[in-house]
C-alpha cells in the first residue's frame, strides 16, 4: 500500500522526465557525443549509492559478522552483481561503468575528462578532495554533490528510495530507438551503446526495478516518518536529475 502511494506521489515529476524534450532532440551524433561526455558522471555516482547499500545492509568488514538485513541484504547483492560484474558483448565481465565508458569510445566520444576525475577519486579515495581538483560542469557537480550528501545522510530507506525512483528507471526507451535510429542511418557505430541500454533496461524492468522497490519496502515497513523522507528525498532526485537534462538540452541546443 505505501509503495504504491509513494510510486503515484512521484508519477507527474517522473513523466516530465521521460518526456524531456532533451531525447528529441538527440539527433546527431555531435549531440550525442555531447550528451554522453556529460552523462558519464551520473553513470558513475550511480555505482556509490548502490555499493552504499552494500556497506550499510550487508557485511564488508572482517571478521564478518550477520547483517540484521537478510532481505534487503540479499536483494542489493543481487543488483550489484549485474550492475559491477555484468558481461559486454565479447563475454567479458565489466561494470556498467566501464560499458558505458566503451560505448563513449565506439562512437568518438571522450573519456579523458572522466578518467582524469576517476583516477583522482582512486588516488585520495574521497569524492570531496578529487572533485575540488578537476575541471567539472557546475550542474554536473551538483547533481553528483547531491548524490554524495544523500550517501552522507546515510538513512538506508532514503538511500534506496534515490536510487529507484531518481535513477534506476530513466532510461526510456525513446532513448534506444534514437540511438538505433542513428545507427541504421551509418552515422555513427553504437553496438556496445545499444548493448548497454537494451541490457539496463532489460536488468531493470525485470529484476532490479521490482528488487528496489521490495527493498525499499522491507527498510521502510510502516514507519510513516521514513516513507515521507523517502517521498521528499525521490522528488529531489527526479528534479536534480531534471535539472542536469535541462542543462545538457541547452548545451545541445
Amino acid at each position: 500500500m505505501y509503495i504504491k502511494e509513494l510510486e503515484k506521489s512521484l508519477e507527474s515529476t517522473k513523466n516530465k522526465l521521460i518526456n524531456h524534450n532533451l531525447y528529441s532532440n538527440l539527433n546527431s551524433k555531435t549531440k550525442l557525443i555531447k550528451f554522453m561526455e556529460t552523462h558519464v558522471y551520473a553513470v558513475w555516482d550511480f555505482m556509490s549509492l548502490i555499493k552504499a547499500l552494500q556497506r550499510n545492509l550487508t557485511c564488508i568488514e572482517i571478521p564478518w559478522t550477520p547483517n540484521k538485513n537478510n532481505l534487503a541484504g540479499r536483494l542489493v547483492n543481487e543488483i550489484v552483481l549485474a550492475e559491477e560484474s555484468d558481461i559486454n558483448l565479447d563475454g567479458n565481465v565489466k561494470s556498467h561503468f566501464e560499458l558505458y565508458k566503451e560505448s563513449m569510445k565506439e562512437i568518438g566520444a571522450s573519456t579523458l575528462a572522466i578518467d582524469l576525475f576517476t583516477e583522482k577519486v582512486k588516488k585520495y579515495r574521497s569524492y570531496e578532495n578529487a572533485i575540488n581538483e578537476v575541471k567539472i560542469d557546475k550542474i554536473v557537480k551538483e547533481f553528483m554533490n547531491f548524490t554524495f550528501e544523500i550517501i552522507n545522510f546515510n538513512k538506508n530507506h532514503v538511500i534506496a528510495s534515490v536510487f529507484t525512483f531518481g535513477r534506476e528507471d530513466l532510461i526510456p526507451e525513446m532513448f534506444i530507438e534514437i540511438v538505433k535510429k542513428l545507427s541504421s542511418n551509418n552515422e555513427i557505430n553504437a553496438k556496445n551503446l545499444i548493448y548497454y541500454l537494451e541490457r539496463h533496461i532489460e536488468v531493470d524492468a525485470d529484476e532490479h526495478g521490482p528488487m528496489a522497490l521490495k527493498m525499499i519496502e522491507e527498510l521502510c515497513k510502516d514507519d510513516q516518518k521514513k516513507w515521507e523522507e523517502a517521498k521528499t528525498y525521490s522528488l529531489k532526485a527526479l528534479e536534480m536529475r531534471i535539472k542536469l537534462w535541462d542543462h545538457i538540452n541547452e548545451m545541445i541546443s
